[in-house]
C-alpha cells in the first residue's frame, strides 16, 4: 500500500484480498513507519514497544487461507501499554515500578483482537497509571516511556514538556493513529483519557458505555468509570471495531447489561444526522453558566460554529439550551482535596480536587489486578509500587505520586461512607439531574460537546461518546503555535453508540475536517 497514513480497515483489507500486499510487507511497512516518524525524525514517542512476534504472526496469516468471516484479518493495531497481552510484551502503565510485568494471559479486548484476525503490533505510551499518579502531570508523559510529542506540533519547552499537549491518558494511541504507525489503536477512559488524545490529534474515537466493551485485564482506575476504545481515522473503522469488542464478557459484569446492534456500521448514512435533535448547552446571556462553549478562543468557537451550521445543513434540529447546572457543579464530596507536592506544579503546595471515587476505586482496583494478572514483577500493590518509586526519586519521582498516596491512605474495601456517597451523587447530578435531564426536557438524541469539554458529564454515570475531528485551532495560554485540532464529541444515554456513530458519520462525510499531520504523509 502506497499511502498508509490515510489507510483503514477497508482498503487493507482490499489491498490484502486482492494481493496488491501481504500482511508481512504491511506489518514491516508499519513498523518502518514507526522507526522514521517515532524513533527518528520528529521523534513523537508514541509506541513504547513494538511485538516482536509481529512479523511472525503476519507470516502466519499470510500462510493461511483468509477467512471472510474475520473482520480484522490482517490488520495492523496498537494497544495503550495498560491493556494486558499473553505474550511477549509488558503490561506496565508506563511505570517503571512495573518495567518487567508480564501479563498471565490476554485482556478479553487482546484476545478479541486476535480472534477478529487482527496482527497487535505493539504497546502505545500513556501518562503514568493512566493520569492518576501525581497532580500536574503533563499528558503522554511516564517514567518508563517518556514523554509522547503531539504530531501537528511536537515542540517541547526547555524542560521537555510538550507546548501543545498530546492529550492523555491515551495520548499514544491518539498520536500514533493520527501518524499512520498503525491502522487502529485502542485506548481507554475513565473521564477523557480517549476524548482528549482524539480532539489533540484529530482522530476519531468511541467512548463506549461502561459495560459495552469487557475491561478485564485493563490495569484500572475506577471501575464504575473504566473503559477501553477504540482511535481510529474513520468513523467507520471506529463502528467496525465496536462490532468486534463489544461482547458479554463472564469476566467483567458489566457487561451482562450490554445492548448493541448487530451490526454498528449499519446505522452509518450520510443522511444519518437529518431529524435528529442535538443539544448544544450554551448560555451567550449568562457567562457563569456557558461553561461548556463560553471558554473557547475566537477560533476554536468559530470551528463549532461551523460544525451546527454543519448539523443543521444536515437536517438536523439544533436546540441551544444551557445544561442544568447541578448537572456539572461538583456535588458535596463528589471530590476532594489533594495536597499538591509536585515539584515542577505552579500550584505546589496548594490543595487539588480530583475525585473521591477516583482516589478510593484505584486502591482497590489496583491491588486486585496486580494480584491477578501480572507475572514477573514483584509488585503486589499499590503500597510495593509507592515504596519503589521512593527508592528510585531521580527516575520515578519527576512529578510525584501525590495522588497514590491519598489513595493508599483509605481502606481498600470501598466500605468507606464518603465513597458510597460520592458515587451516589455522581450518578445523581451527572446523570439524573444533568444529561437525563437535559435530554428529556428538550428531547434530544445527543448533545454536541467541544473536544473534551463534556468528558465528566457523560463519563461519570458511564454514557457513551463519540469525537470526530471538526477543524482546527492555535495558540496555548496567549502563546503562538502551529495548528492543531479541534474536535466535536456527541455524546448521549446509555448504549446509544450506534445513533451517535450515525450522527457522527454523516457530519464525518459532510465536513472531511481529518488532516495528516505535516510530515507524517505517506
Amino acid at each position: 500500500m502506497k499511502d498508509l497514513s490515510n489507510s483503514t480497515i477497508d482498503s487493507v483489507r482490499a489491498a490484502l484480498s486482492a494481493g496488491e500486499t501481504t500482511v508481512v510487507k504491511l506489518t514491516q511497512a508499519f513498523l518502518d513507519r514507526i522507526e522514521a516518524l517515532d524513533r527518528s525524525g520528529p521523534a513523537l514517542n508514541s509506541v513504547r514497544v513494538t511485538n516482536p512476534d509481529a512479523l511472525a504472526i503476519a507470516a502466519k496469516l499470510d500462510g493461511g487461507r483468509r477467512k471472510v468471516a474475520r473482520p480484522l484479518e490482517g490488520v495492523p493495531i496498537l494497544l495503550k501499554d495498560n491493556i494486558a497481552s499473553g505474550d511477549k510484551q509488558p503490561t506496565t502503565a508506563g511505570s517503571l515500578a512495573l518495567a518487567d510485568a508480564k501479563a498471565r494471559r490476554d485482556a478479553t479486548v487482546t484476545k478479541l483482537l486476535r480472534e477478529a484476525g487482527a496482527v497487535i503490533l505493539g504497546k502505545a505510551n500513556l501518562t503514568e497509571f493512566a493520569n492518576l499518579l501525581a497532580v500536574g502531570m503533563p499528558s503522554g508523559y511516564s517514567s518508563l516511556g517518556g514523554q509522547v510529542r503531539n504530531a501537528w506540533a511536537p515542540d517541547l519547552f526547555k524542560d521537555g514538556i510538550p507546548v501543545v499537549q498530546p492529550g492523555g491518558s491515551s495520548a499514544g494511541s491518539g498520536v500514533a493513529v493520527a501518524a499512520g504507525l498503525a491502522v487502529a489503536t485502542i485506548g481507554t477512559e475513565t473521564s477523557g483519557s480517549l476524548l482528549s488524545p482524539a480532539n489533540q490529534s484529530g482522530v476519531v474515537t468511541v467512548k463506549p458505555t461502561v459495560g459495552l466493551i469487557s475491561r478485564a485485564g485493563i490495569l484500572p482506575i475506577s471501575h464504575s468509570q473504566d473503559t477501553a476504545g477504540p482511535m481510529t481515522r474513520t468513523v467507520r473503522d471506529a463502528a467496525i471495531l465496536l462490532n468486534v469488542l463489544a461482547q458479554v464478557d463472564p469476566l467483567d459484569a458489566a457487561t451482562a447489561k450490554q445492548k448493541r446492534p448487530a451490526d454498528y456500521t449499519d446505522a452509518l448514512s450520510k443522511d444519518g444526522a437529518k431529524g435528529m435533535r442535538i443539544g448544544v448547552p450554551v448560555a451567550p446571556d449568562d457567562p457563569g453558566q456557558d461553561v461548556y462553549y463560553g471558554p473557547l478562543s475566537k477560533r476554536a468557537r468559530r470551528v463549532m460554529d461551523q460544525a451546527i451550521e454543519a448539523l443543521a445543513d444536515l437536517g438536523a434540529v439544533i436546540v441551544r439550551a444551557p445544561m442544568p447546572v447541578r448537572g456539572w457543579l461538583p456535588a458535596p464530596g463528589s471530590d476532594m482535596g489533594v495536597l499538591n507536592t509536585n515539584p515542577e506544579s505552579p500550584g505546589r503546595h496548594s490543595v487539588q480536587r480530583v475525585s473521591t471515587v477516583f482516589i478510593y476505586e484505584i486502591k482497590h482496583d489496583l491491588d486486585e489486578y496486580l494480584a491477578e494478572w501480572l507475572r514477573g514483577t514483584k509488585m503486589r500493590s499499590m503500597a510495593d509500587i509507592i515504596a519503589f518509586n521512593d527508592a528510585h526519586p531521580d527516575t520515578c519521582l519527576r512529578f510525584g505520586q501525590d495522588l497514590f498516596r491519598a489513595a493508599v491512605a483509605t481502606k481498600g474495601d470501598l466500605s468507606e461512607a464518603e465513597y458510597k456517597s460520592a458515587r451516589r451523587m455522581d450518578l445523581l447530578t451527572a446523570g439524573r439531574s444533568g444529561m437525563d435531564a437535559y435530554m428529556d426536557e428538550h428531547r434530544l438524541d445527543a448533545v454536541l460537546f467541544p473536544g473534551t469539554a463534556g468528558a465528566s458529564i457523560a463519563a461519570k454515570p458511564g454514557y457513551p461518546s463519540v469525537q470526530v475531528p471538526a477543524g482546527f485551532t492555535s495558540g496555548v495560554d496567549k502563546m503562538a503555535t502551529p495548528d492543531f485540532p479541534q474536535g466535536a464529541t456527541f455524546s448521549g444515554r446509555a448504549w446509544s453508540e450506534a445513533k451517535l456513530l450515525r450522527i457522527a458519520y454523516a457530519f464525518e462525510q459532510a465536513t472531511l475536517a481529518r488532516r495528516v499531520p505535516p510530515g507524517c504523509e505517506g
